[in-house]
């Protein structure tokens, strides 16, 4: 795991230092990369790559980056990890009939790889996370490229004269020639979404690499230099999604359960393999439970797990988490996060996060990392299992409102919506605790109030596009907050891919193509890599993506809950009643918070003279929101710390 940065100067009379920029650039991902740095330079075609090396694998200095082809044709500058380059070595000694290697990186395999058969070609046969810069000599070529579901991060633009790239945005701000105007309609899709999704950035000119594409600049053609970029897609999770489900694959449970189970056992094994010590986040929920299961039983000695625990009972897995850990029997580790541990944490989430980024869990990831970095240098985690295997509320929500209500005249609807929000969150949340005593039975979801105001705010839509909208949006009128915006301006709107036959595989889709890359992997990648941790995620090896694309809805949801398919695998390895229970989410209390030791530094950031004098967004309803948070009147921790996360992210850019 390393990060990257480079540009290219197309300036006529430019006295650049290139070795100086990159440098400068280099210096400020130096976290992505502690172990080894280095620069490589091309006056003559005005290209500078720099890299920032995290070793987990070959250690020795022939894994140095940039790294130079052994044909001398190519220089790639690299991030992440090709799981399966040990067989693609083998494919190269058999199409070269013998490879001399310098070392056993992945870095020198890809090349290899790349020099046989060519880029598109070599990045179909990879499995892996990853994002590079490739510079061929020959074509005077710049390629960079991204995995296939978006793991690994890379920003790209002009900028007056240049053309700059880089694994974080904060390397991209150290060249002289970075302007960094803040984009207001990325603005409006954040407060919608808490993340910008890519192609956008929060800087105009500035685009991230979307998953599964490759970009080339060809540096001999004016016009190239010029135009639009376009991305080209070698791999495309849509198309893998509508193909699944017109190639089902109809075997019987049990075959099914044991097809998931070699998978993701091959994809686990391939994941283990590092020259460094390497653990587990251990949530205790179904998919980091089923990780860790996976590893442990292939594992000779106790694998390490990780755990993070909060004060507060509603927040608090640890002690789910602890009784898997006992159960595998795991070298387990928990913190228990305390007012202060969140406090010292909150000055560094703009600096971690580079653009405003507010999805809240990014606190306790950002402190698990830290814990783990402790005693290892890599931490598989069980993210995308939501996403694979229907495990959000929203996967079966949609199809109930369709089948309870779709009969109603849209009027009626808005009017039943107004009325359920006008019973408060804590009055819904009393109303069934009070029927839970009366009739003796146990709710099935966490904090009912919140989820029937969000549920209100979809059933008045007229649509499942604006519907599922609803239900993952903050803040619903994003254009009138944010001053001067038009968010719809933008490639990325949502729409339900109509070609899947079923709301609810419409909805999966979505969530992997948009919240998984742009908010959970971004999540996760950041938080990690401000700690230089590597992390790695079995799930998104695309053959296993492939396979469960292929399955009937039958085998992600049964009986009305969600991850049918990987509960049964998990069954195998863990009792039930250790499993079973609501689904909490790895979330933060950051309501509590504001109210209590974040509410200085909150009003600090939100202050009616500070939000007018910059003009961002309309002080009178963020002021309406702060006031009926603190009083208690309603709970908006989710809107105002979008608010708050772009407030913080502003003051360090001024």
């Amino acid at each position: 795991m390393c990060g990257f940065a480079g540009f290219i100067d197309n300036s006529l009379h430019s006295k650049t230092n290139f070795e100086v920029q990159l440098k400068r650039m280099s210096s400020e991902i130096r976290h992505r990369g502690p172990d080894d740095s280095g620069i490589w330079v091309d006056l003559n075609s005005r290209i500078g790559l720099a890299h920032n090396r995290l070793s987990i694998i070959d250690l020795s200095e022939a894994g140095k980056q940039p790294m130079e082809s052994s044909s001398s044709r190519y220089i790639i500058a690299f991030n992440g990890e090709i799981y399966n380059h040990l067989d693609i070595r083998k494919q190269i000694q058999s199409y070269l009939g013998i490879q001399e290697w310098r070392g056993h990186s992945d870095t020198e395999t890809l090349l290899s790889a790349i020099d046989c058969w060519g880029l598109e070609k070599t990045l179909k046969i990879c499995t892996g996370m990853f994002a590079f810069a490739l510079w061929d000599k020959n074509t005077k070529e710049l390629s960079l490229v991204r995995d296939r579901v978006g793991e690994k991060p890379l920003y790209y633009g002009w900028q007056k004269n240049t053309f700059m790239f880089a694994s974080e945005l904060k390397a991209l701000r150290a060249n002289s020639d970075f302007i960094g105007e803040i984009d207001r309609n990325s603005l409006a899709l954040y407060i919608e979404r808490s993340s910008i999704p890519a192609p956008n950035s929060i800087y105009s000119g500035i685009y991230k690499l979307s998953p599964g594409c490759f970009i080339t600049i060809d540096t001999k053609k004016q016009s190239t230099l010029s135009a639009d970029i376009e991305e080209k897609e070698y791999w495309s999770f849509p198309d893998i999604a509508i193909n699944g489900q017109q190639n089902l694959y109809l075997g019987s449970d049990s075959e099914v359960i044991s097809i998931l189970d070699k998978k993701l056992r091959k994809a686990i094994s391939q994941q283990m393999v590092a020259d460094v010590p390497l653990g587990a986040f251990l949530s205790g929920g179904i998919d980091s439970s089923l990780i860790a299961a996976l590893m442990q039983a292939q594992s000779s000695t106790p694998i390490k797990t990780f755990s993070i625990g909060f004060n507060e009972k509603e927040y608090n897995e640890a002690p789910y988490s602890k009784a898997v850990a006992n159960h595998l029997k795991t070298d387990h580790t928990e913190l228990y996060v305390s007012e202060g541990d969140v406090l010292s944490v909150i000055p560094k989430l703009p600096t971690i996060y580079d653009e405003p980024f507010s999805d809240s869990s990014q606190i306790p990831t950002f402190l698990i990392s830290q814990m783990a970095k402790k005693y290892v240098a890599v931490a598989l985690s069980g993210d995308a299992g939501d996403e694979l295997f229907a495990g959000y509320n929203r996967h079966y929500w949609l199809n109930r409102i369709q089948n309870y209500f779709s009969w109603m005249p849209l009027q009626m609807r808005s009017f039943l919506a107004g009325s359920m929000t006008r019973v408060s969150i804590s009055k819904w949340n009393h109303i069934f605790t009070y029927s839970e005593k009366v009739l003796k039975k146990r709710n099935s979801f966490q904090n009912p109030g919140e989820k029937i105001h969000k549920l209100s705010n979809v059933i008045g839509l007229d649509s499942p596009s604006k519907q599922y909208l609803g239900l993952i949006s903050h803040w619903k009128e994003n254009e009138k907050i944010v001053l001067n915006s038009n968010s719809t301006s933008f490639k990325n709107n949502i729409s339900l891919n109509s070609d899947l036959s079923d709301i609810t595989h419409q909805i999966m889709l979505q969530d992997s193509i948009q919240y998984l890359p742009d908010d959970i992997l971004v999540k996760v990648d950041r938080a990690s890599m401000a700690c230089s941790l590597e992390t790695r995620i079995p799930f998104l090896d695309h053959a296993l993506i492939e396979f469960v694309w292929k399955l009937p809805l039958s085998m992600k949801i049964r009986n009305g809950q969600g991850k049918w398919l990987s509960r049964q695998t998990l069954y195998q390895y863990v009792p039930k009643d250790l499993i079973e229970r609501p689904k909490m989410g790895f979330g933060a209390p950051i309501d509590v918070w504001l109210r209590g030791p974040l509410r200085d530094w909150s009003e600090n950031l939100i202050d009616e003279q500070r939000l007018h004098s910059e003009g961002f967004f309309d002080v009178g309803i963020v002021r309406q929101k702060w006031t009926e948070h603190i009083s208690g009147k309603r709970n908006w921790q989710h809107n105002l710390w979008d608010i708050l996360m772009f407030q913080s992210w502003l003051e360090l850019q001024n």
